[in-house]
């Protein structure tokens, strides 16, 4: 029976993660283990725990790696320490890990640092801030990589890892957004009494590299979504450091009746938003890789997810109120043909294959680095 520990610490990675749980979980000699912490875990940000729990996995484990003064550095000490004593407990064959959060790297680290095969989902990407550098880390930490396109792996070979080690499988929400079971749109809006269903949907979250200027910017983000006077469903951003001046900023909201704001949404809901949204607004990773998969018009705001991707559906725009209204006006309701950049919707199954390779489970822990030759 091999053991696999997936690590989540927030509502965007268990996204990623819960359709390649769910092979592993039905899949015979393989036995799912969830690590869950970051902001599942805190009320602030809908304790969204309980999104994991309500899933019915067999073995979920919950850890508070964090409270409201904690910076980055203090939080993946305490990751860290409390998975540690996790995986000797468990003793596991492979930890799974996602993206670019402090979580992940803290994952990579205990099992690098323990001998545990270290998976990592979606390496190989960039994005303008600090969350590019732990990606890149956690690369180098991991043994094995599972890559969304042949751009990410010509990436992931660049830093000197090996060819055989990375799987082009795609995104793996992908596999839920293309499911077809996803929850009705009517269900939805009941369930978050949302009162309108002509909306846009407005996602940003801190550019830690650039804290000086976020007051400014979301300023201006929120300028333009009241000057439109259209619809918007508004979800927090998530917990980096200047959350709460985003957070604060949206208090300008309240009292509107046009714009409803919430902590969390679950993730097969937040999709069927996504799906029936008429634009999808801020520099959430959604405006550039879900939004695109549906044909919804997107505006990328910012740096954050500089140079990410290339769907016609995305526009990119400066932290500027007059250019942002402008674009939510002409672009606002617009359909675009579905880009798949970034897999079809069948990374579980690539995943499973590769796992179900008894010379997958050979991987060598001691890693080499391939040069690069020019």
């Amino acid at each position: 029976m091999k053991k696999i520990v997936f690590l989540t610490g927030t509502r965007a990675d268990y996204g990623k993660l819960k359709s390649l749980i769910t092979m592993v979980e039905t899949a015979p000699d393989f036995q799912a283990h969830i690590f869950v912490t970051g902001m599942h875990m805190l009320h602030k940000y809908g304790f969204t725990v309980q999104e994991v729990e309500k899933s019915g996995y067999k073995n979920v484990y919950k850890y508070i790696n964090q409270h409201a003064a904690d910076t980055m550095d203090v939080i993946l000490a305490k990751t860290i320490t409390g998975l540690s004593d996790y995986v000797k407990e468990v003793q596991p064959d492979m930890i799974v890990v996602h993206g670019d959060r402090v979580e992940a790297m803290a994952g990579a680290i205990v099992g690098s640092l323990n001998n545990i095969l270290v998976s990592h989902i979606e390496g190989g990407e960039v994005s303008g801030t600090i969350d590019e550098l732990i990606r890149h880390a956690v690369s180098k930490m991991a043994h094995l990589h599972y890559v969304s396109n042949e751009t990410a792996k010509k990436r992931l070979l660049q830093l000197g890892e090996t060819e055989k080690s990375i799987n082009v499988i795609g995104s793996p929400d992908l596999d839920i957004m293309s499911s077809g079971s996803l929850p009705k749109l009517a269900e939805v809006l009941e369930r978050y009494e949302i009162p309108f269903n002509d909306f846009g949907v407005l996602m940003y979250h801190p550019v830690t590299t650039e804290l000086d200027t976020l007051a400014e910017n979301i300023k201006c983000v929120v300028d333009a979504v009241i000057d439109s006077n259209k619809n918007f469903v508004v979800i927090y951003p998530n917990n980096d450091h200047g959350t709460d001046i985003i957070i604060n900023e949206y208090l300008r909201f309240e009292g509107r009746d046009n714009i409803i704001i919430f902590p969390s949404v679950r993730f097969e809901c937040f999709l069927t938003l996504l799906k029936y949204s008429k634009i999808v607004i801020g520099n959430s990773s959604a405006g550039v890789r879900e939004a695109p998969f549906y044909g919804i018009p997107s505006l990328d705001i910012g740096t954050r997810q500089k140079n990410r991707a290339t769907a016609q559906s995305i526009t990119n725009l400066p932290n500027d109120a007059d250019e942002i209204l402008k674009v939510i006006q002409t672009e606002y309701a617009k359909k675009y043909e579905a880009f798949h950049e970034f897999g079809n919707g069948d990374s579980d199954k690539k995943f499973v294959e590769t796992i179900l390779n008894s010379s997958l489970w050979l991987t060598d822990k001691q890693k080499v680095f391939i040069d690069y030759e020019v």
